[in-house]
């Protein structure tokens, strides 16, 4: 076991300290998901599953952060 003290000086030094951690339980508060029913054409999602395999990334994660990137890039230009 690790003391919070010696945690921190790792982590402020730049090392990894994810060994510390049981990732397999940790959760974000913020991340509840709510299913978003969408139809789009068929010539959108051709394109869209071309872009996610060019980049090798699943469709629903480019969307999310297609969208994400959107809603921050709003709400900071007010």
């Amino acid at each position: 076991m690790i003391k919070a003290e010696e945690l921190d000086a790792k982590f402020d030094a730049g090392e990894s300290v994810l060994e510390y951690f049981d990732l397999s339980t940790a959760k974000r508060g913020d991340m509840v998901t709510q299913v978003l029913p969408i139809d789009l054409p068929v010539w959108m999602w051709e394109l869209l599953e071309q872009e996610a395999q060019r980049l090798g990334v699943e469709r629903q994660s480019l969307v999310k952060t297609w969208i994400a990137q959107q809603l921050v890039k709003s709400s900071v230009d007010g």
